[in-house]
């Protein structure tokens, strides 16, 4: 054999074992805060690679989108049919600071909407908020039989769903353009929106379920962390009305009517 022909024998064992390392060591945890609009602020933690060199752990999670089920930010089960996303903007220590970032309505909620005998009218359309945000709202509605009706089917007709369609944009674009953002989300949680073209359209063909199906971000305004850390907050007023709103102990007593007794 001559003599440095064969290389391996001098590189030792081909296919060495390959060091196992745990990936969640170079993993750090961070805590995620909602808006003061919703009554749970922590709703959980996420997960990012620590920093290494110049990659830093917050460009990891600056932008990402969370998205959570109503009824866990509000603690109400009734809210359980909306989904909620929130989007990562700002980090300050091991806190992610989220804003609102779309809203949609779950599949079985719309599934159990839809039934054989009543037309299904939807409507869209772009709006912008006074804190230009541009928005694109989806709304869903269902006829509704009328009173003392006899016939089992209440289908409208085209001109109606025309007339309904119309009013639903025009509603939508009359309660989005004069409030800010976080003022719109508050409205909807309730549905307040839904509920005002379902009474207006009334006169045209009778309504029910009528809801916003889906909310869209399509353009947010250059980020201001001084308006975002408001909406995190809480002022003075935020507290008086959490006062208030605390039920009254069993132990308190009226200081006047103690006196009196004895």
């Amino acid at each position: 054999m001559a003599i440095g022909k064969n290389k391996r024998t001098s590189k030792g064992k081909k296919g060495g074992k390959k060091k196992v390392t745990d990936v969640f060591t170079k993993k750090e945890w961070y805590d995620l805060k909602a808006p003061k609009m919703f009554a749970v602020t922590n709703f959980g933690k996420t997960l990012v690679t620590k920093t290494i060199g110049k990659k830093l752990a917050t460009d990891g999670l600056k932008g990402r989108i969370y998205e959570m089920n109503l009824a866990d930010l509000n603690n109400d089960q009734d809210q359980a049919h909306k989904k909620i996303k929130l989007c990562c903007d700002h980090i300050i220590n091991k806190d992610c600071y989220t804003d609102f970032y779309g809203l949609s309505i779950t599949r079985d909620k719309l599934c159990s909407l839809i039934r054989k005998g009543f037309t299904l009218i939807e409507g869209h359309t772009d709006v912008k908020t006074l804190d230009n945000y541009h928005l694109r709202m989806f709304c869903i509605a269902f006829t509704k039989r009328k009173e003392n009706q006899v016939k089992t089917t209440c289908y409208a007709q085209t001109s109606h769903i025309k007339k309904i369609r119309k009013k639903m944009v025009d509603i939508m674009n009359s309660e989005a353009r004069k409030v800010l953002l976080k003022d719109l989300v508050q409205k909807f949680i309730p549905e307040s929106i839904g509920k005002e073209i379902e009474k207006q359209c009334k006169k045209i063909f009778p309504l029910q379920n009528v809801l916003i199906r889906k909310v869209k971000i399509l353009k947010r305004p250059k980020l201001d962390i001084a308006k975002l850390m408001d909406l995190h907050t809480e002022t003075k007023e935020d507290e008086g009305k959490n006062i208030k709103s605390l039920p009254e102990s069993k132990e308190a007593t009226n200081i006047l009517t103690a006196e009196l007794k004895h």
